[in-house]
C-alpha cells in the first residue's frame, strides 16, 4: 500500500500547523529564569545525578574544590575494569573479547575459563531465530530502516515468549541471553530483505555456525561468499567491546530504565532503546562524519596540508561549509572532554586495515580533523573548554572499511549496546523498584471553556 494514503493535504496540513504554532510556544530562557534542567542537564553541561550503578563509568572530569568541572583523560570503566585493560588482552593473547564483556556487564565479575566458554556455547545455541521468525516477521514486512525493523522484531518475540511478563530474575537474565544472541541474526535478516525489498537486489541468507565469535558471525552472514579474515573480524570485535555500555544516563540506556521501572516486559524496554538510539543526535552520528569525511574530501585540494584542513574546519564553524549546521562531526562529547578512550583504541586499531585497503587518505584525513579541530574551535568560538574528538570519528570508517553498508552503521551500534542496557535493566528493576518520574513546570495560561456556539 502506497505510503501518500496516510499523508493529509498540503493544505489542510498547513492549516493545522499554524493552529498549533498559534496557540503553543516555550521560550527556552524561561527555562534558565526557572531554574529548569533542560535534557537532564546542569548548567556547566554534566548530566543531573538520576541514578546509582554497578554496571559501568564514564570518567571525563573531575570535581575542584569549589566544585568546577576540572577537564582529566577520559576513562571508560566496566565493572571496575578500564576497557584499555580488555583490549590489550584481546590483541596480547589474540583473543575475541565481546562475549568476556557481556558475561562481565551482566554479572558483574570475569568469567573462568570454563564459564565463557559454556556461555559462548549458550549464545552460539540461541543465534538461530525461532521457527517462521523470519519469515512471518521478517520477509513479509520489509522496512527501509533496519532499527525500525529490529525494534519491531524484538516485540515481536514477546508473542513467542510464555513468560514474556515475568519479573524475575531468571526470566529477565534469560530473556537478555536470548536477545543479545538473535539480534545479530535479525538485523542481517533484516537487512538482506531491506535489499531485496527496497534496492532491488540480491538478498543471502547464511544459517549460524558453532564455534564463532559475535563479530564472525555478523561478518559471515552478512557477506555473500561469507568469507572475512581474523583482523577483519578482531577490529569489529573492538567495536563492539568499546560500544557495549556507556552508563545509565545516556539516552538509550536512560530509556531502558524509564521503561523498566514502568514494570513493562524486556522485550517494549529493549525496543524502546533501539528507537532512542535511532535518533541521529545519539545513534546516528557515525553517518554524519562520513557525510563530512566526504564534502573534506570534495572541497580540500591537498587533504595532507594541515592549514588547508584547519581552513576548512574554520568554514564548517562559521556555516560557511559543510551542512551549515556549523558542527564538526565526530568532535565533541556529553562527558569526555580532554580524551575519549573509544576513539583512541578505534583510532590504534584501525591504522593497520586503513592502509591495507586502500583507505590512507581518509583516515589521515579523520586523524587531522582530531588533531585540528579543539584549536579551530578555541579560534572561533573563542572559548578555552577543552574538546576532543568521540567514538564516531572513527567508527564509520571503520564500518566501510570492513564493507559494511551504511544501512547497518546505527544497527551495529544498538547490536553492540544490547548487553548493557540488559544490565541495567536487570539493575533498574531488582535494586531500584521506583518508577521514574520527574516533574515539568506547567506554563499554560487560564481560559475558559466556552460552548461550541460560542467558539469563533
Amino acid at each position: 500500500m502506497s505510503s501518500e494514503v496516510f499523508m493529509l493535504d498540503r493544505e489542510t496540513m498547513g492549516t493545522l500547523c499554524r493552529e498549533y504554532l498559534h496557540n503553543n510556544f516555550i521560550d527556552p530562557e524561561t527555562s534558565e529564569r526557572l531554574g529548569v534542567k533542560r535534557g537532564l542537564r546542569n548548567p556547566d553541561g554534566t548530566g543531573v545525578l538520576a541514578g546509582l550503578t554497578n554496571v559501568c563509568d564514564v570518567v571525563g572530569y573531575q570535581r575542584g574544590p569549589g566544585g568546577e568541572v576540572v577537564p582529566v583523560p577520559g576513562r571508560l570503566i566496566y565493572r571496575g575494569i578500564d576497557i584499555n585493560d580488555i583490549v590489550k588482552e584481546a590483541y596480547e593473547n589474540d583473543r575475541f573479547v565481546f562475549e568476556e564483556v557481556i558475561w562481565l556487564l551482566l554479572f558483574g565479575s570475569l568469567p573462568t575459563q570454563n564459564e565463557l566458554a559454556g556461555f559462548c556455547k549458550l549464545l552460539e545455541k540461541h543465534r538461530e531465530l525461532p521457527d517462521g521468525f523470519a519469515e512471518d516477521m521478517i520477509m513479509k514486512a520489509p522496512s527501509p530502516n533496519v532499527m525500525n525493523k529490529m525494534a519491531r522484531s524484538v516485540l515481536a518475540m514477546y508473542s513467542y515468549d510464555d513468560n514474556a511478563d515475568d519479573q524475575s530474575l531468571e526470566n529477565i537474565l534469560n530473556q537478555s541471553i536470548n536477545l543479545i544472541a538473535e539480534l545479530p541474526t535479525i538485523m542481517v535478516s533484516a537487512y538482506q530483505v531491506k535489499r531485496r525489498a527496497y534496492d532491488r537486489k540480491s538478498m543471502y541468507f547464511h544459517l549460524p555456525v558453532p564455534g564463532q565469535s559475535t563479530a564472525e558471525h555478523i561478518l559471515r552472514t552478512y557477506r555473500p561468499d561469507k568469507r572475512f579474515t581474523h583482523a577483519e573480524a578482531k577490529l569489529l570485535d573492538m567495536c563492539l567491546l568499546v560500544h557495549a555500555d556507556h552508563g545509565g544516563g545516556n539516552n538509550s540506556t536512560f530509556t531502558t530504565r524509564v521503561l523498566s521501572s514502568s514494570g513493562t516486559d524486556t522485550y517494549s524496554a529493549i525496543a524502546a532503546a533501539i528507537g532512542a538510539l535511532k535518533g541521529p543526535k545519539h545513534g546516528g552520528a557515525n553517518l554524519a562524519v562520513m557525510r563530512q569525511l566526504e564534502q573534506m574530501l570534495r572541497n580540500i585540494e591537498d587533504p595532507s596540508d594541515d592549514e588547508q584542513v584547519r581552513d576548512y574546519l574554520r568554514k564548517v564553524l562559521r556555516k560557511q561549509a559543510g551542512d551549515g549546521t556549523g558542527l564538526i562531526y565526530g568532535m565533541g562529547h556529553a562527558v569526555y572532554t580532554v580524551s575519549d578512550p573509544r576513539a583512541q583504541i578505534l583510532r590504534e586499531r584501525a591504522r593497520p586495515i586503513a592502509y591495507e585497503k586502500g583507505f590512507q587518505e581518509e583516515y589521515e584525513l579523520l586523524c587531522a580533523v582530531e588533531r585540528l579541530a579543539p584549536g579551530v574551535f578555541a579560534e572561533v568560538k573563542g572559548s578555552s573548554k577543552p574538546v576532543c574528538a568521540n567514538v564516531d570519528l572513527y567508527s564509520g570508517l571503520i564500518y566501510r572499511m570492513l564493507g559494511i553498508s551504511e544501512d547497518l552503521f546505527t544497527p551495529l551500534f544498538a547490536i553492540a549496546r544490547v548487553p548493557g542496557w540488559c544490565a541495567h535493566r536487570l539493575e533498574e528493576v531488582v535494586f531500584a523498584n521506583r518508577i521514574i518520574r520527574p516533574a515539568y513546570k506547567y506554563l499554560g495560561v487560564s481560559q475558559e471553556y466556552k460552548s461550541i456556539e460560542d467558539r469563533t
